[in-house]
């Protein structure tokens, strides 16, 4: 987000971990499983369609909101199969003292719903901080931040919470950091996104949140944010992709 006339203070969680930690090789091995069942989730992911709203608000000295931001998405297939997104709703701004730029969009679209998969993983430090329950379920919990930032490129950098028996993310605690070219005053908030088991094996980003306030050269601005993901469904295809030359129904299956 870009002030029109822009630091943010980073607030760290009420983190209170195990200091009893396992061998370095253990929690390579750990983070090596969640890593690889990550890459089956976005994979999964890749075959639902589901609703994203995503909200955001600016928010006035006596904490009324004064603009709002407001879009609903919904990732859909087209019946060729292919996956686009489709705008259902999508309101005039009425933001005063902020725009969101194309940054704020690709972390909407990449960075909140944070998925560390095997692809990925190198491209970030990745520190156990001990066992701490998200939500009541047993959880590893670690701290990650991108090795060095390309142009062009959002990452993620905070907590994740992984869940010790599915090892998987169920919880992210962070912002989106990247290069920003001199001369933007571009502020990120910092945000949790939680996550729930939807199709009983895999866990789905279901809400991201934030309430910061972010520092920018002109003075302080307050925001909220609320992305919602929700009626996560599993694409079926109806028609089968058939490749070479065709090959003629036999008449007597042929229907008249």
């Amino acid at each position: 987000m870009r002030f029109f006339l822009s630091a943010l203070l980073l607030l760290a969680p009420a983190l209170r971990a195990d200091q009893q930690n396992p061998p370095e090789p253990e929690i390579q091995a750990i983070v090596e499983k969640f890593a690889a069942k990550e890459t089956e989730f976005a994979r999964a992911r890749e075959n639902y369609t589901y609703r994203q709203t995503a909200r955001i608000q600016e928010v006035d000295e006596g904490g009324a909101p004064r603009g709002r931001h407001e879009m609903v998405t919904d990732v859909i297939f087209s019946p060729e199969g292919k996956r686009t997104e489709r705008v259902v709703r999508a309101p005039v701004s009425t933001l005063q003292r902020i725009q969101l730029t194309p940054e704020d969009e690709q972390d909407l679209r990449d960075v909140q719903p944070f998925v560390l998969s095997s692809r990925d993983i190198h491209k970030y430090h990745v520190r156990y901080l001990g066992k701490q329950n998200a939500d009541e379920i047993p959880c590893y919990v670690f701290a990650v931040k991108p090795k060095k930032m390309e142009k062009g490129e959002r990452y993620f950098q905070g907590i994740v919470w992984v869940d010790d028996r599915d090892l998987q993310i169920v919880k992210t605690y962070g912002r989106g950091v990247g290069l920003i070219k001199k001369g933007y005053d571009n502020q990120f908030p910092k945000f949790e996104t939680y996550r729930d088991q939807i199709d009983g094996k895999y866990w789905f980003p279901t809400y991201t949140r934030a309430d910061d306030t972010l520092f920018f050269e002109a003075g302080p601005q307050r925001i909220r944010l609320l992305v919602r993901y929700e009626n996560y469904k599993q694409f079926k295809a109806e028609a089968v992709i058939k490749y070479g030359a065709p090959v003629e129904t036999p008449k007597e299956a042929k229907k008249p």
